[in-house]
């Protein structure tokens, strides 16, 4: 029975009731969390699996969820290919090819899902602040995308242990009767003198309430004198008290007991290693029967079971450094190749070459299963125990890159700085001064100190022998040149990229011609480059390289080929495994899609892409496509959640000095005030950005129709002058059908009426050659009013019902209700609008991704793996958003076909590659 836990249990019993979803207890030790999970734990029928992060193997890539999932593996083979290899090498079972650390929580969360299909599951991961960092994110990755599937997860941890958008349920002290009600069920025997002093000794502590009482001498429990005269004074923290109790019940322990205690908390192996281990130190399991009977330890064929955390940290505290070096040595004789080496590191206080090869060879295992916070710890330890100071150098940079790739910034930020103390008495190889200007690029960027890296760059561009990687630096440093907000320095930085860059063809004539074209864009020239072409007669070309080469198709208004190879880059992705790179492929796939005028398909992109982002840690791509999706957001004219979202984009882009998700987010405040007719505020807006930190964004010359339109409507048409000229030279020298359309719309809006009829007529014969919804409905809008000004009524309805319709499939309510108002002042009286009108407005973003998959024809295993759901939560999305859209089946979604224009769907991550 838990006393005083009425509101705790409340919750618990909720997510019981719910039998689906994730929860956080956390709290400081001994306060209950513990107690909580165990209360979840009884089901009749229902499968539970249970861990315990130890902080000996916080280190150990999976070691967590190896042991989590250990009683299930042998369903492993149900999953589809690629996410069981990818699980599989994870966990180290076989020689299987390495997998994305994302990819091994899509895994991890399909096998809960397909074992909830036969019991209900629920896993308990208790002092979860000591999972390794891979079990950690395949474990929260899998938690937040539980949804209606009979699957719970609860974690127990201290603080420090992040929520990344889970419900945290923070247990409160006992109040002083329901200390009392559980003293007296473990102690009743004890004076009521005794027990109130208890009760104010233990400060509301449910653990201390427990085992205070056991610490008690004959006389202390009969209250001869001070019952808690032990303690070192009642400014110790209560925790502690418990933790020195523990401490003293294991000191009285006989000397065998003490090593198996000392054996089972420095290693989570199974019984057989802990006896292998105890025999040679002249003990076996026999001996924990002391410490079971002291309600310590529970022990079975699978392991031994601390009675609490505290009880582990205890262990260590009553043994010598002697026993433990001893129990490290006994563990590393029996245990497998990555333990022994952790145990003898642990031993060793010189310098020990062998050993720092051993480790390092841990460190390249630990990769190829994607554990980059073990490949940091591992590198971080050989570099302790080199006898070189140059390996020293080139292994703390190692840990560093691994702990920056992991997320780890604060981590990486010391490991660099022990990297660049250690290169004061060594001269390190010239890759390793490339990497240590890499790693502290990175750390730069995330500090909002952009510029600072691109000189960094540069150092490392100059040092690295390697021309790919020479290559790969000055690309990352055109981009944070371009990407950073506005500053004098960034022309004379784009300039020097392009001076260190090769001379050639290949790899090296694109990152040329890329460079060139980051630099013509930030000194306001025309680009004259082709980075398409380069592209073309490259065979391989990294990723990066790839993402900016299409980037760059906005410059050269190339939305049909960007659109294409933005496809290519997510399908790409998916069929590898890299989920981590997903959130920048589907940034660029939201913009080629809204660029494009697919605008319910970049909707779901981003708003999927954002959710992705938080989970792989990635703020910066989760701001940029918050600005995307603000557009989007004005543009459909939802005006609170585009606020917000332009909002957040601000937010992250100005702490890290970044421009690309603020300029959209500005961007999107425009179309919001164009939609809604605020065309003064337009014209305020754009005219502030021009001198703000945005203004060097190409994305920007997408805007002058915009305010040429804004400008005319406000009675102000001489302040678009010089916005429809700079858009005229851009428009004219791309040749785009698309860009020279919208440039004969933003003429006709300034011209007189004997010229303008002919432009709008030019604008929609060049739309004809190149559709884009999104605009083409806009010229006929603009010239279906003008048709009804001059010309008469029955000439502007057809252009206006166009423009009506059209913006009714893309879901743009504000330009739709503007073309019903102009088709009802032309006399037409609307006809009975189809019941999909509409329909796509009032679904969730992931309503709306869900259903554009399943118009294709996909099934529910393949649109989860798609958008990294489970099965059983894409049909729950289906369920809700059918009667939302008037239909009852799939079948019936064949009305929503143009969903499908975006892109060819790829299932890769269902079918394997």
């Amino acid at each position: 029975m838990l006393y005083g836990r009425e509101a705790e249990l409340a919750v618990v019993d909720e997510l019981l009731a719910t039998g689906s979803g994730a929860l956080i207890v956390r709290g400081e030790a001994g306060i209950g969390k513990s107690a909580l999970l165990a209360y979840a734990a009884p089901q009749p029928g229902a499968r539970v699996l249970r861990v315990t992060g130890a902080e000996s193997e916080a280190d150990l890539p999976f070691a967590a969820l190896h042991l989590l999932l250990r009683p299930v593996l042998d369903r492993l083979r149900a999953l589809p290919a690629q996410q069981s290899e990818a699980l599989r090498g994870a966990l180290g079972l076989g020689d299987t090819p390495p997998g994305d650390r994302f990819l091994v929580g899509l895994a991890t969360l399909n096998l809960l899902v397909d074992l909830s299909e036969t019991a209900p599951v629920r896993c308990l991961v208790d002092d979860a602040q000591w999972l390794d960092g891979e079990s950690a994110d395949a474990l929260m990755f899998a938690a937040r995308r539980l949804h209606t599937e009979p699957v719970m997860m609860l974690f127990a941890a201290r603080d420090g242990f992040p929520t990344r958008g889970l419900t945290e349920l923070r247990p409160a002290k006992l109040t002083p009767g329901a200390a009392r009600r559980l003293l007296a069920r473990h102690a009743a025997d004890l004076p009521p003198a005794v027990r109130d002093q208890l009760v104010h000794e233990a400060q509301g502590n449910p653990l201390a309430l427990i085992e205070l009482p056991r610490m008690l001498t004959g006389d202390q429990r009969n209250g001869a004198v001070d019952p808690l005269s032990f303690a070192p004074g009642t400014a110790q923290p209560v925790a502690d008290r418990v933790l020195l109790g523990f401490r003293d019940r294991i000191a009285a322990l006989p000397a065998p007991t003490r090593t198996c205690l000392l054996l089972a908390a420095l290693d989570h192996g199974d019984a057989s290693s802990l006896a292998r281990a105890a025999d040679r130190l002249g003990a076996s399991p026999a001996d924990l029967a002391e410490a079971e009977r002291a309600g310590l330890v529970r022990a079975s064929a699978a392991g031994v079971v601390f009675h609490h955390p505290l009880v582990r940290t205890a262990v260590l505290l009553a043994c010598d450094i002697a026993d433990r070096i001893g129990a490290h040595r006994a563990l590393a004789e029996t245990a497998g190749d990555d333990r022994r080496a952790w145990h003898l590191a642990a031993v060793t206080s010189s310098p020990d070459e062998n050993l720092a090869e051993q480790l390092e060879n841990l460190a390249v295992r630990a990769r190829l299963r994607g554990g980059q916070t073990a490949v940091s710890a591992a590198y971080a330890r050989a570099a302790e125990l080199s006898a070189d100071a140059a390996e020293a150098v080139r292994r703390w940079t190692a840990a560093a890159g691994a702990a920056a790739e992991a997320g780890l910034w604060l981590r990486a930020g010391e490991l660099v700085g022990k990297a660049r103390r250690a290169a004061e008495t060594a001269t390190p190889a010239r890759a390793v001064r490339a990497d240590l200007a890499h790693v502290r690029a990175g750390l730069a960027v995330e500090a909002g100190r952009p510029l600072d890296a691109v000189r960094l760059l540069h150092d490392g561009a100059e040092a690295a022998d390697d021309p790919g990687t020479r290559l790969s630096l000055l690309g990352m440093a055109g981009y944070y040149t371009w990407a950073s907000a506005a500053h004098p320095d960034q022309v004379p930085l784009a300039r020097r990229t392009v001076r260190l860059c090769p001379d050639g063809d290949g790899l090296a004539g694109v990152v040329r011609t890329i460079n060139d074209a980051f630099r013509q864009i930030l000194a306001g020239e025309p680009v004259t480059t082709d980075v398409f072409q380069v592209l073309e007669q490259t065979d391989r070309v990294p990723f990066e390289l790839r993402f900016l080469v299409l980037f760059q198709a906005i410059v050269r208004a190339e939305h049909d080929r960007m659109l294409t190879g933005a496809v290519d880059i997510v399908e790409d992705c998916r069929a590898q495994g890299r989920v981590g790179r997903m959130p920048q492929a589907m940034t660029l796939l939201a913009i080629a899609q809204l660029m494009d005028g697919r605008h319910p398909a970049a909707r779901a992109t981003a708003a999927e892409g954002m959710v992705l982002a938080t989970d792989v840690g990635r703020p910066f791509w989760r701001g940029y496509l918050a600005g995307v999706h603000a557009w989007l957001s004005a543009v459909a004219g939802r005006e609170q959640e585009c606020e917000a979202l332009t909002d957040e984009a601000i937010q992250e882009a100005d702490q890290r000095q970044w421009m690309p998700g603020a300029c959209w987010a500005e961007y999107a405040r425009v179309g919001l005030d164009l939609g809604l007719g605020r065309y003064g505020t337009v014209l305020d807006r754009v005219d502030q950005a021009m001198r703000g930190p945005t203004r060097h964004a190409f994305i920007w010359r997408y805007c002058w129709p915009d305010y040429v339109e804004a400008a005319v409507r406000a009675g102000e048409p001489h302040r678009a002058l010089d916005r429809l000229h700079a858009y005229a030279e851009w428009a004219q020298a791309t040749g785009r059908a698309g860009t020279l359309a919208i440039l004969h719309r933003a003429r006709a809006l300034l011209a007189p009426e004997d010229t303008a009829g002919d432009l709008y007529e030019r604008a929609l014969l060049l739309h004809a050659r190149s559709r884009q919804p999104f605009d083409e409905a806009r010229t006929s809008l603009v010239y279906g009013e003008w048709l009804r000004r001059h010309r008469g009524r029955a000439e502007a309805r057809p252009h206006l019902r166009a423009a009506m319709e059209a913006f009714d499939r893309i879901g743009a309510a504000p330009w739709s209700a503007r073309a019903a108002t102009e088709l009802r002042a032309a006399g037409l009286a609307l006809p009975d609008r189809s019941p999909t009108v509409g329909a796509l407005a009032t679904l969730t973003p992931q309503e709306l991704q869900v259903v554009r998959l399943a118009v294709t024809g996909a099934s529910n295993r393949e649109i989860g793996a798609q958008l990294f759901l489970s099965p059983r939560t894409v049909a729950s999305h289906l369920y809700k958003a059918f009667p939302k859209l008037g239909v009852t089946s799939r079948v019936e979604l064949a009305r929503f076909s143009h969903l499908t224009e975006a892109a060819p769907i790829a299932i890769s991550l269902v079918s394997g590659p």
